[in-house]
């Protein structure tokens, strides 16, 4: 697992031992980071369930001017430290333990960020509730995006459904939304598509309509 592209390209990065956490695959990275290439550089990120720290680290990488990154295990936490020192990004990130809910909570009212990166384990809905509290906390920037990486399954998916808006609309609601219609209003989908069995959706906060 390496940096892809920009100040700290090639540099290989430590990753943890284990089944709990599950690295963002280069192919699907690579299309992550395509779809907000443009929107990376002087921004303030966000990764919530860090892992290695490998997204904000890409993120810092290709210009992003400064990173959070939050992981609830200790052993990760160390990781993503020596990974940041390796890269010569440190300097700009704020590395801590601690629980997603906890810090989304408690950055209410006080934070923003351009870019938030939700890459929660696959068996969880940890997407959905961070989503909830991040629009509730207000905690997206004006025209900032929300990077979600879920399960899509490891059954392929059918040629007629490759092409089908309403069959990514429905995945993106069960997988991303947690079938919760209240929320998904909350939300414009940019993007979405499939990498192997990672989707990865591009989100901004949905405009006010007007009266």
């Amino acid at each position: 697992m390496r940096i892809i592209t920009g100040s700290a390209r090639g540099i290989a990065l430590a990753t943890l031992e284990g089944e709990n956490t599950r690295p963002t695959a280069d192919r699907a990275k690579e299309a992550l980071f395509s779809m907000i290439q443009f929107d990376i550089e002087g921004r303030r990120c966000l990764d919530l369930f860090a892992g290695s720290g490998q997204l904000g680290l890409e993120a810092l990488s290709r210009g992003a001017e400064h990173c959070v990154f939050i992981d609830q295990a200790r052993e990760a936490v160390e990781v993503i430290l020596a990974n940041a020192k390796k890269t010569k990004l440190f300097d700009r990130c704020r590395i801590s333990t601690g629980d997603f809910l906890q810090f989304l909570k408690s950055a209410a009212g006080r934070e923003k960020f351009d870019i938030i990166f939700l890459d929660p384990p696959y068996d969880s809905d940890n997407i959905a509730t961070a989503l909830r509290l991040i629009a509730e906390g207000e905690l997206l920037r004006e025209g900032g995006r929300i990077v979600c990486e879920s399960d899509n399954g490891t059954a392929p998916v059918k040629k007629k459904d490759i092409k089908s808006e309403e069959y990514h609309s429905q995945k993106v609601m069960g997988q991303v939304f947690g079938n919760d219609a209240e929320l998904f209003e909350r939300y414009e989908t940019v993007k979405t598509a499939i990498y192997g069995r990672s989707r990865i959706t591009l989100l901004e906060a949905a405009k006010e309509k007007e009266e």
